[in-house]
């Protein structure tokens, strides 16, 4: 699994030559725009063959006014000369406005797609692949497909046009001084093909590094407050530091490659130069042309600046060439993603959709998050509706991922899980899930208003019921402590707020989307006893008539619930009644003698009343 990690995050480890299905596969999304494209390209055609008439236009003005020092029709000749410039400066506004249009909308339906994806893909997933690293698929990657076609394509076809345009007008104007320009050309073709080859591996470098980057921040700045609390924030700035070295090296790499190619292709455009000149002078000395005319000093011109003029192009399409590379590069790895299978999702014809009546059943059940290094052993246990179950034991013990399980966040490699009697698997992925409320102990709140925060989107949870909701688990009381109340903004995983208020705002959700199942994860861990207290009330009410399962290590918390299943390292060793538990003398009566003696230490400590904890039966 770890070689595919880093076959998917190693960008140099992609293909590097031009893979045509990609490219062919990447054209589909002009499809819905061809007829701007159309419009771009003619355009493009058109503005670089008026820019080939440039140089003609100062052959006839030496030749034909200067020279002679004619003065008629001189105006006219300005006019034209102007008007070349004018539609020239049209075509080229139209076609970037175009072709800036439609890179814009290809971007957004590419952006579309793979956050589409994204939504739809497991959670197994996201437990490969670091998050720093998936956005740099929705932005670099991106971005670097908008050069593709802004900039890319169609200007690559134009700087061909414009080649051949020039070279066309060379060999009218003179055969001869037009093989003598070409000369250097074979030497500004391998100077570029150099520079091509080095700069698009620094290139894939420089991707490779970002990625890298991305990642870490996304990391560190996700935990700052784990860092500050470790004092480790010496070691995150080292290992920061290694990596932006490694990126700007990358970068440094690059430019070395552009700070000799360019002047290079100066000095190769100024020999060609040279040699025209030579040739101009050797070939006047005869005073006659191959045609039988003499040349002129407009001819000389005008070959002077389509020599310059020559390279501009040539010397562009390495950059094009290495804007595609990296076109190519980045829809790889945006096609890996895209075409990623999602093993998880609904079948075909579901057997069940619906609202469940809460029946759950664990049938020899087995699961591995790797390989056959398992999690849960050969589960099996019975759930009826209305009952409310606690799941205790050892962290790592397998409780969670038992919810999970059935919530269909993994499949499992062995057995069966049965909701109202029909596997999970084949129900209604959508349905399946809008049958469950989760509450956890990391509350993840989204930035907008308390409201939306509680609503989720669901349209179906009118302003009435959001407060109903609030007021059943006493979040409503600070609420309309805060600026706007229920229209207070929440910050960014719901800074500003404190992890209790959070905890109460999940309870609200949970309660606001009226669920058949509801799942507690540590849900009251990170509550004052207090708040605990004012939200038991609330909590007992609502698992009324509803199949509940409770996740705690608190014992204190679940004593109520109809039966308690306990897990270690993986297996359901008992289950019972809190007093049934307790007489087995076994794994959980253990657990609460563990817990009773903390407790018993603290009480103590804090002298407080032991009638407020209550011992082991």
């Amino acid at each position: 699994m770890s070689e595919e990690v880093d076959k998917y995050h190693e960008e140099e480890r992609i293909g590097k030559t031009y893979d045509f299905r990609v490219v062919k596969r990447l054209l589909r999304y002009l499809k819905p725009y061809w007829r701007l494209v159309a419009v771009a390209l003619t355009l493009t055609l058109f503005t670089n063959l008026l820019l080939s008439f440039q140089p003609y236009f100062t052959k006839v003005a030496l030749d034909d006014f200067i020279t002679p020092r004619k003065t008629d029709g001189l105006w006219l000749f300005a006019l034209a000369f102007f008007g070349l410039f004018l539609f020239r400066f049209t075509f080229s506004y139209a076609q970037e406005v175009l072709l800036n249009k439609v890179g814009q909308m290809v971007m957004f339906d590419l952006r579309t797609e793979i956050f589409t994806k994204l939504q739809r893909q497991e959670v197994a997933y996201y437990d490969k692949y670091p998050v720093g690293r998936i956005v740099t698929r929705l932005t670099s990657d991106v971005d670097a497909l908008n050069e593709m076609f802004t900039s890319g394509v169609i200007d690559v076809l134009g700087d061909f046009v414009v080649i051949f345009a020039y070279i066309g007008a060379m060999f009218l104007l003179d055969w001869k001084l037009a093989l003598v320009s070409l000369v250097t050309v074979p030497l500004l073709f391998t100077a570029t093909n150099w520079f091509r080859k080095h700069a698009r591996n620094g290139f894939d470098r420089v991707r490779t590094r970002n990625a890298k980057l991305n990642a870490f921040l996304q990391e560190y700045i996700s935990g700052a407050q784990t860092v500050q609390l470790l004092n480790a924030e010496k070691k995150a700035q080292k290992g920061f530091h290694d990596i932006n070295d490694d990126y700007r090296n990358a970068n440094i790499e690059t430019i070395y490659y552009y700070s000799i190619f360019y002047p290079l292709v100066d000095f190769i455009g100024a020999v060609g130069i040279a040699v025209v000149i030579f040739a101009f002078g050797f070939e006047s000395m005869s005073a006659v042309s191959a045609a039988g005319a003499a040349l002129t000093v407009g001819i000389l011109a005008s070959f002077i600046q389509y020599s310059l003029q020559l390279f501009q192009p040539i010397r562009d399409l390495s950059d094009k060439f290495n804007v595609l590379q990296a076109a190519i590069v980045a829809s790889h790895r945006i096609f890996v993603l895209l075409d990623l299978d999602i093993t998880i999702k609904s079948p075909d014809v579901p057997k069940k959709t619906g609202k469940a009546r809460g029946e759950i059943e664990f049938q020899n059940v087995w699961f591995a998050y790797k390989d056959e290094d398992w999690v849960i052993k050969d589960v099996s246990f019975k759930i009826n509706t209305g009952e409310s179950i606690a799941l205790v034991g050892h962290t790592g013990s397998g409780k969670t991922t038992i919810t999970n399980l059935l919530m269909r966040f993994y499949d499992v490699q062995q057995g069966t899980i049965l909701l109202d009697g029909v596997d999970v698997r084949d129900w209604d992925l959508h349905d399946l899930r809008s049958n469950f409320a989760v509450v956890l102990q990391d509350v993840f709140l989204f930035s907008g208003t308390v409201e939306n925060n509680i609503r989720l989107g669901n349209k179906t949870i009118d302003d009435e019921k959001i407060r109903w909701a609030a007021m059943e688990v006493h979040a409503d009381e600070f609420i309309h402590n805060l600026d706007k109340t229920y229209k207070f903004e929440v910050h960014e995983r719901g800074a500003g707020l404190s992890v209790g208020q959070k905890q109460l705002i999940s309870f609200a959700r949970a309660l606001a989307f009226d669920p058949t199942i509801l799942i507690l994860d540590e849900a009251t861990s990170s509550i004052d006893t207090e708040t605990e207290q004012l939200i038991q009330q609330a909590v007992d009410r609502v698992m009324q008539e509803r199949t509940s399962m409770v996740v705690a290590h608190r014992l204190s918390t679940i004593q109520k619930c109809d039966r308690i299943m306990v897990f270690h390292h993986g297996e359901l060793r008992e289950s019972g009644t809190h007093n049934e538990l307790l007489t087995e003398r076994g794994l959980y009566w253990r657990l609460y003698q563990l817990q009773y003696a903390e407790a018993k230490s603290t009480r103590v400590e804090s002298d407080v009343s032991p009638g407020l904890i209550a011992g082991p039966a």
